[in-house]
């Protein structure tokens, strides 16, 4: 009865005593453009954490790509396979993400950073700085792998760059990269959710793992429609150094698939699973009352 007339029991005041001293509060939203933030170094410091992760992501990952395709051709069943590029996607982003998470909090993606930007967890200042700093680190990654292996086999075996495998419509890889991208921008947002955070202490600890095992199991799902994308940045620094005329023409299907699976993703945890709306809602219900 107390619930159904608005009214909270002695229990349910308890509960929510807990709740608060628990940390169990959301973080009000980020002001979408604060000028005191681009006078300090620690934004700074986390665009060059940004530039050197995704640099080093892009290199681990495309390098394994091309070894994998030059062992492939001297000898049969060599390379890394499907399975172990999977894993290096996936593996160099948990490393990353560990790495950096207390810097910049750990994107390496423009999708990521964009789908926090909607939810309010960033400015939009540090989210353009982040997403410059990605793809170009993203670019510089591509060009170190090119150094290593040459320009011949770089160019040989496709640069590591994304384009729609024969057979698949570009509607059904818009949708595999929109999928893939939203399952990995769930899994952040469920892995560094403040409330859960806070209730479970060993879940800061997990989250990079989690993200990673998420980039991995896309990255198996994912490869034979597009080669996997689900980061803007991987697939335009791949595009720019490899510069092959279909990566180009696909190019827009590992952006707006990306952005939009971010945009799915954030709606669905924040507005549904957090219920965000609702609680937004009633506070101004209750402000107005």
């Amino acid at each position: 009865m107390a619930a159904a007339e608005g009214k909270l029991s002695p229990e349910d005041n308890v509960k929510e005593d807990m709740i608060s001293s628990k940390g169990y509060l959301d973080p009000p939203p980020t002001p979408l453009f604060d000028a005191g933030e681009l006078g300090k170094w620690s934004l700074y410091r986390a665009v060059i954490a940004e530039f050197t992760a995704t640099l080093l992501f892009v290199y681990v990952a495309v390098a394994t790509v091309i070894g994998h395709k030059r062992q492939t051709l001297t000898e049969a069943c060599s390379g890394a396979g499907v399975l172990g590029i999977a894993w290096a996607f996936g593996g160099m982003i948990a490393v990353l993400v560990y790495c950096i998470a207390g810097i910049s909090g750990g994107h390496i993606n423009p999708a990521v950073t964009f789908g926090l930007l909607l939810s309010r967890k960033v400015s939009l200042p540090r989210a353009f700085l982040y997403m410059a700093a990605q793809c170009l680190g993203a670019i510089c990654g591509a060009a170190l792998v090119r150094a290593v292996h040459g320009s011949h086999h770089y160019a040989l075996y496709g640069g590591g760059a994304n384009e729609l495998a024969p057979g698949f419509s570009k509607s059904a890889g818009l949708v595999a990269e929109a999928l893939g991208t939203a399952v990995l921008v769930y899994t952040v947002f469920s892995a560094t959710d403040p409330k859960r955070m806070a209730r479970d202490s060993h879940i800061p600890v997990l989250a990079p793992l989690l993200i990673g095992f998420a980039v991995m199991m896309v990255h198996l799902a994912t490869i034979p429609v597009t080669g996997t994308g689900i980061n803007p940045a991987r697939s335009l620094g791949a595009a720019v150094v490899y510069n092959g005329e279909k990566a180009w023409d696909d190019q827009w299907i590992f952006w707006v698939g990306p952005f939009l699976g971010a945009a799915v993703a954030m709606v669905y945890h924040q507005y549904v699973l957090r219920n965000c709306a609702a609680k937004s809602f009633r506070s101004k219900y209750d402000i107005e009352a």
